[in-house]
């Protein structure tokens, strides 16, 4: 089986080190590009844009990101609550157009009440799902080609169409994630593929059974995927000793501000990332190369698979065994962690090319030809 490998766009910016640092990268148009073209080459399926206050719009960033890569799928995230579903269709049918097929939408429903809150969204946890609900039935009917009418309690549109339809039919692909059970509804119900954040395996086996007996119950089928980041080196060795120096300019002070702001959050899947480590530097393997580091102070997946190339490989098939078919996979610093991770671990995975490491010395910089010497011609030089 072939497995779908996506890699993350950090539209929030980019770091060698969380936490405090002078080792950031702002999240310039040039280098969000250098990622994205970085991911194409290397052979990765897709990348996902994130939304969020501290994050660039989405919308514009795969508008951007979409002119410089080829084959490269974008997974847009999709803020239901943010607009409207028939402005939101439009919208999507016209990046569909312009990627020629590239397009796919994480819809996110949930997140940070105080962040929702200033970008003007005033609904409780379950009225979110509700709210994304109606928007996705809408939705989902526009890009199939109807003329809809509909009036619920959060949208309501009359003699709704779309005009141009997108390339991908009925409509591009949705990709969701969630571990709250209305979450599990509106995933059942919606959505083409569930994602969950890296928990161990046995709790993600338990997510895709739920999910995928309520949609079994409506009579659908979806696909199942993990988000993770990964630190991967030649070594486990080496990968630890990574693993700790990401977090290595962390204070305890700062962990407990960040915990104590998650944990005023009515994000079930955000409760579950906290759990896994407690907010103690300790506790940080949760399960066999699943690090929770990265969640003592950043919200949504905190948590990273670490190990040698065999290893990390060994444990994506545990979630292959589950029914996992898809990685949403990250690494910092981003540009760099995208290479090594498509060089070490893509010739251990199905359906993946490995990564064309041309045997040359450069000599002379890497843009000029006239220096590329053979290891032979290299070693007459020497000698």
């Amino acid at each position: 089986m072939s497995l779908d490998i996506f890699w993350f766009l950090p539209t929030s910016g980019d770091t060698r080190y969380l936490g405090k640092s002078n080792s950031g990268r702002t999240a310039t148009n040039e280098y969000l590009q250098q990622i994205a073209v970085a991911a194409d080459n290397l052979g990765y399926d897709g990348i996902l844009i994130p939304t969020g206050s501290g994050c660039l719009d989405p919308w514009v960033a795969a508008s951007s990101v979409a002119a410089v890569t080829r084959r490269l799928k974008l997974l847009v995230a999709l803020r239901t609550a943010l607009t409207k579903p028939t402005a939101a269709a439009r919208m999507a049918a016209t990046l569909d157009q312009a990627t020629q097929g590239r397009l796919l939408l994480n819809v996110v429903a949930g997140g940070d009440a105080s962040e929702l809150a200033a970008d003007g969204i005033f609904l409780d946890h379950d009225a979110r799902y509700e709210e994304a609900s109606e928007f996705l039935g809408i939705w989902r009917r526009l890009l199939a080609g109807e003329k809809v009418d509909f009036e619920g309690k959060h949208h309501r549109v009359k003699g709704a169409k779309l005009y141009f339809d997108a390339v991908q039919r009925p409509h591009p692909p949705l990709y969701f994630g969630g571990s709250s059970s209305s979450a599990h509804d509106l995933a059942a119900e919606h959505i083409d593929a569930y994602l969950s954040w890296g928990e161990p395996p046995a709790a993600v086996g338990e997510k895709i059974a739920d999910v995928r007996a309520r949609a079994a119950r409506r009579g659908r089928t979806l696909r199942f995927g993990v988000r993770l980041h990964v630190i991967v080196r030649e070594t486990n060795e080496e990968a630890w000793a990574a693993a700790d120096k990401l977090i290595s300019r962390l204070d305890d002070e700062v962990i407990a501000k960040v915990q104590a702001r998650y944990a005023a959050m009515d994000s079930e899947g955000q409760r579950r990332m906290a759990a896994l480590h407690g907010g103690h530097r300790d506790k940080l393997e949760v399960s066999p190369n699943l690090w929770a580091g990265v969640g003592l102070v950043r919200g949504g997946c905190g948590t990273a698979l670490v190990g040698d190339p065999q290893t990390v490989a060994a444990r994506l098939k545990e979630y292959v065994d589950l029914g996992v078919d898809s990685f949403v996979l990250s690494g910092y610093p981003h540009l760099e962690e995208a290479y090594r991770f498509a060089e070490l671990v893509f010739p251990l995975l199905p359906g993946k090319q490995p990564v064309t490491i041309q045997d040359q010395v450069m000599t002379g910089g890497p843009f000029d030809a006239s220096t590329v010497k053979t290891e032979a011609q290299a070693e007459q030089v020497a000698a």
